[in-house]
C-alpha cells in the first residue's frame, strides 16, 4: 500500500447491481474514509488453491486453478480517546462494503478494489510499550470482490 496516497472507504450499501460506487456513495452520507485512523492492514487480497492434476505420463505432477477464497483481512486502528465514531460504525455483525483506491483517489484509473464484508470481530489491541492504543477489526469477506474497477469521476 502505498502510506498517504491509498484511500480506505467504508461503504454502508451500494446500489449497483454490479457493486461498483458512484461518486455520490463514496461521500459522507454513504461512505466513511477509514484511512485517517488506519495504523495497520492486513490480507485484502484473493488467493487460489490449485487442483494437482498428475497423470501417468510423467512423473510432474501438473495443476490447474481450483477455488479462489480471500485472505483473512483487517485493519488494525488508532483508537481515539475523545470518540468512538469507527467502533460505532464497525461494530460486530455489521455488513458493507470496503473500497480500496489503491493508486489514490484518481478518475478513471482502474485501481478501485470493492470487497462486501461482514465485521467478525473488534478487539482492542493492548501492549506494556510505548505506543497509542490500538483496536483491531477482523472481516469476513462474504462476496466475489470486484478487482481493478476504474474510480469514478469526482462531481
Amino acid at each position: 500500500m502505498r502510506r498517504g496516497v491509498t484511500k480506505f472507504f467504508f461503504l454502508k450499501a451500494i446500489a449497483a447491481p454490479s457493486s461498483i460506487p458512484v461518486r455520490t456513495e463514496l461521500g459522507a452520507a454513504n461512505g466513511t474514509d477509514l484511512s485517517p485512523f488506519i495504523s495497520d492492514v492486513e490480507g485484502w487480497a484473493l488467493e487460489n488453491t490449485p487442483i494437482d492434476t498428475p497423470d501417468m505420463a510423467t512423473s510432474f505432477a501438473s495443476s490447474i486453478p481450483g477455488e479462489d477464497k480471500a485472505d483473512n483481512s483487517s485493519f488494525t486502528f488508532y483508537e481515539d480517546q475523545a470518540g468512538d465514531n469507527v467502533e460505532q460504525l464497525l461494530s460486530k455483525g455489521t455488513t458493507g462494503f470496503v473500497v480500496i483506491l489503491r493508486k489514490g483517489d484518481v478518475a478513471a484509473s482502474r485501481s478501485m478494489d470493492i470487497f462486501p464484508v461482514r465485521v467478525g470481530s473488534r478487539a482492542a489491541t493492548y501492549s506494556t510499550g510505548a505506543e497509542p492504543a490500538k483496536f483491531k477489526v477482523g472481516f469476513s469477506i462474504t462476496g466475489v470482490p470486484v478487482l481493478d474497477a476504474a474510480v469514478p469521476a469526482a462531481a
